[in-house]
Order: C-alpha cells, then structure tokens, then sequence
C-alpha cells in the first residue's frame, strides 16, 4: 500500500515554522554573540546541542556511521566552524536582516563551485542568476555606503559575504553528506565536531559559561534542534521546489525580530538589494533542481 502524504500546504506550514524557529536562534545568538563574542557564543551552543542530539542519536537507536562518513561529518563541521564563527560575528556588527539578505547569495556562488569541484556545466541560469545576485550584493554596499557607517560595519559586510562563500562550499558537501547519513546522524556529528574543532583555540578565546547566559545557550540549541526536525519533517513529505522559497521567509523574520530585540531600521536598499538577491537564487535553484538537503537550512 502507498504512502500516503499529507497536501503541501502542511509541509509549507511546517517549513515555514521551522524558518521562523531558525531565525529565532539566529536573534538569540546575536544576542549571545554581543555579550560573550561570537566564538564563545558558537563553541557553547554546539557543546550543548551536542547533548541534545546525543540524546535523539541513543534514543532513537541510530547505528554508527562508517569511518568514511566520519571523515565527511569531522570535514564538514571544519567548514562550518569558520562558516558559524564569521556569520555570527557578522550579526554583531550587521542588522539581522541586512546580514541574511547578504547571505542569500549563497546559491548562486554554490553554482559555480558545484562547476568547480563536481565538473557540473554552468549554464545560461547560472549566469543570470550572477547578474541578479551580484546587483543585490551591490545595491545593499552602495546604501551602506551612502550613509553612516563604521569600519566594524564594513568589516561585518565582509564577513558575512565570506560565510556566504564557505557556506556556498558547504552546500556542496551537504549534498555529499545526505547520500550517506540521516538529518539526526548529520546534527548530532556536526555539534560534536564543531565543538571539538573550536577546541582548538579554546586556550585563547574560551571562557568559562557565564551561568545568567547558560538558558539562552540552551534555549538556542533547543531551537536549532526544533527547526531541523521541523524541516526535515517537511522535507521528506513534499517536492524541494515548493519548499525552496520558504527559506526566504527568513529574511521577514529577520527584520521583525531585529527590529523588535535589537530596534533595528529596515533600509529600502537592504529591501531591494535582497529582493535581486533572491531573485538570483530562484534561478539558481531552477538551474539546480536537485534539492540542497534540509539539514544544511539549519547548520549554523
């Protein structure tokens, strides 16, 4: 007998939720980065997501992956510890949403990379997809330029469009990692292995949690954790290209929750340079209809 699946509308919902809860943490986590710096703010969240999904990975009696996935989760969560650590940083420099409207380039540079690496044909949608991408990116620098900025501010805009490039890399070993690993496999690794890489420099950054900080570190990982089984939930039970412009709903929730916990200005330039932005992201993803897997949506 068939599986049977519930309409798309339900998945959407769902996604939509799980985006929202996303963008969630991403607010809580600008407000961890501010007070105890971006790296403190990563290394503790990952140590306690690793807890969580550890709990999930045990309970739900996963088996344990191949030495060669190993290899593929520890080289992954070294991309995203950069990837996380700069994003972050970002975000304590950059409003929310100017900071996620830049980072929607993402796709469009994954393409050329997937040419790159994989020996994948760029395209006529590549291309377009370039043009419209790269006049967002512009757009947003020439209002960032125009008005009152600081040096920190700009050096947020370039941290933010190198995440987007390391991120655009991780899209790449994403793929690569969702043809041999389920989403809770992939979590509970990526927390483990973010933390452990970032414990490399702990000698020189880490502090010790602060204990007034330690719910909103833990309330970070819960809604990490929730967005990616919200997602991967929806991802399983309806096509990537209904569910590929949920992400964007994320820049919505961006503005809303900057605006509200950070009383941060939405700016026509922001407004208008993610809308090209998108636009090339859109054609970036008809240019590439094989789905970017829904864990990597929750990986910083």
């Amino acid at each position: 007998m068939a599986e049977l699946h519930p309409r798309p509308a339900i998945p959407f919902l769902v996604a939509s939720a799980g985006i929202a809860t996303f963008s969630l943490m991403d607010a809580v986590m600008k407000d961890l980065a501010l007070a105890l710096g971006a790296f403190n703010a990563v290394m503790w969240r990952n140590c306690l997501g690793a807890l969580f999904m550890g709990v999930l990975f045990i309970g739900t009696r996963q088996r344990w992956p191949a030495a060669v996935v190993l290899k593929l989760h520890l080289w992954r969560s070294v991309v995203v510890s950069v990837m996380a650590v700069s994003f972050f940083w970002s975000i304590t420099q950059l409003p929310l949403a100017e900071a996620i409207g830049l980072s929607f380039i993402a796709p469009v540079i994954a393409l050329y990379l997937a040419a790159v690496l994989l020996g994948e044909k760029i395209g006529r949608e590549a291309i377009w997809a370039s043009v419209a991408g790269i006049a967002g990116v512009a757009v947003i620098l020439a209002g960032r330029f125009s008005g009152h900025y600081t040096l920190g501010q700009l050096w947020g805009v370039a941290a933010v469009l190198f995440s987007a490039i390391v991120f655009a890399y991780n899209l790449i070993l994403a793929r690569q990692q969702a043809q041999v690993a389920g989403p809770i496999e992939i979590a509970f690794f990526q927390n483990l292995f973010v933390a452990a890489t970032l414990s490399f420099a702990a000698p020189w950054f880490l502090m010790p949690m602060p204990v007034d900080k330690a719910p909103m570190l833990a309330g970070a990982a819960v809604l990490a954790t929730i967005s990616l089984l919200l997602l991967s939930w929806a991802y399983a039970r309806a096509e990537a290209q209904i569910l590929i412009p949920v992400e964007y709903t994320g820049f919505v929730w961006a503005a809303l929750f900057g605006w509200v916990f950070f009383s941060e200005k939405l700016t026509w330039p922001v407004l208008f340079g993610t809308l090209c932005i998108i636009c090339g992201s859109l054609i970036a993803a008809r240019a590439k209809p094989t789905p970017v897997n829904q864990v990597e949506i929750a990986s910083v």
